[in-house]
């Protein structure tokens, strides 16, 4: 292990949340303006996860005003005091761009594990058929 690895062990975060991509989170952000410090509230999906390690980086896609907006945030950044996973996405894919174009109900992610809730159906017997 060289010395640059060390460095970079020493400043991972201890608790990461797992974030998946299509999942719904809230990102709380520490602004810096002047003198005074505000903690600001970021919602969006994330579309992107990227990086390793400490380099890691989760893009987060909100719609604000009718205007799409994205804003990437690394996992380990001092300034990211809390992240909430609000709901987990069912989706099929690694990076979520297609979702730039859709607005409205087709932009909808639909919710993991909440489509297949009910108890598993059992193979009914076959029925012979009698002419």
């Amino acid at each position: 292990m060289n010395r640059l690895e060390r460095l970079e062990r020493g400043l991972l975060k201890q608790s990461v949340p797992d974030i998946k991509i299509g999942a719904t989170v809230r990102v709380h952000v520490k602004i810096i303006e002047g003198e005074k410090e505000r903690i600001q509230v970021y919602e969006g999906v994330v579309i992107r996860k990227k990086g390793t390690r400490n380099r890691e980086t989760f893009t987060v896609r909100k719609v604000s005003y009718g205007v799409g907006v994205e804003r990437v945030f690394p996992i380990h950044s001092p300034y990211i005091t809390q992240i909430d996973v609000v709901r987990e996405g069912k989706v099929n894919r690694a990076k979520l761009y297609y979702l730039r174009e859709r607005t409205g109900q087709a932009a909808r992610i639909s919710e993991r594990g909440k489509a297949f809730t009910s108890e598993p159906k059992t193979a009914s017997p076959l029925k012979s058929r009698s002419p």
